[in-house]
Formats: C-alpha cells, structure tokens, sequence
C-alpha cells in the first residue's frame, strides 16, 4: 500500500477529512495544508483507518484534536500583522530562555 493511500479509511473518516479541510480552507490556508491538517486531525481523533485488517479491539474516538482547533489562533491572531505576531513569538522565545536560564541557576544552587 502505497504511502499516503485512503483505503483503509471509512467513508465516515473520509467525510471528516473533507469537513475539516474545508474550515481550514475558509481561514485561508492553502489547499495541500488544509489537506494534510485535516488527515492529520482525523489520524490523531481515530488512530488512522478503521476498516478490517489488523488485529485487536477497536478504541475510542478521542474528540480533544477536533475542538482545539477554533481556540488556536483563529480571528485575534488574523486581524494582527504579520510583524505584531512576529514581535510576540521573539517576545515568547525571550522570555522562554529567561526562565530557562534563571531554573538552571536556582537549580544549581542547591
């Protein structure tokens, strides 16, 4: 099976895939990533395909992947530049190694 084949998806995966892409798509990401967040979506909610061929019991579908979506970025983020968003991400990073440094200090300490 070549990589990248959907035959051991359901059609029900498939119609996901599809629902999930298409949101991606009207926030404006371009149509081969919303293709493969999406697939990545349903992989991670699924476990991959459901249809018959491997071994053991079924698990259960885990909706967590689903509902983040509208939370991570979304409007707030789109209505900012691409410079505001790129000052707060240098911002973050900063901060980040701040913390780092002052845990590795404290931790030597003792």
């Amino acid at each position: 099976m070549p990589r990248g084949d959907k035959s051991k998806y359901t059609d029900k995966q498939k119609r996901q895939a599809e629902h999930i892409e298409e949101g991606y798509e009207e926030r404006g990401v371009p149509q081969e990533e919303a293709e493969r967040r999406a697939w990545a979506t349903v992989n991670a909610m699924t476990g991959g395909g459901k249809k018959e061929g491997g071994s053991g019991r079924g698990k259960k579908v885990n909706k967590a992947p689903a509902k983040k979506g509208g939370k991570k970025g979304g409007e707030a983020s789109a209505s900012r530049s691409a410079a505001d968003r790129s000052a707060s991400a240098k911002k973050a990073a900063q901060t980040r190694a701040a913390r780092a440094k002052a845990k590795k200090a404290t931790a030597g300490q003792s």
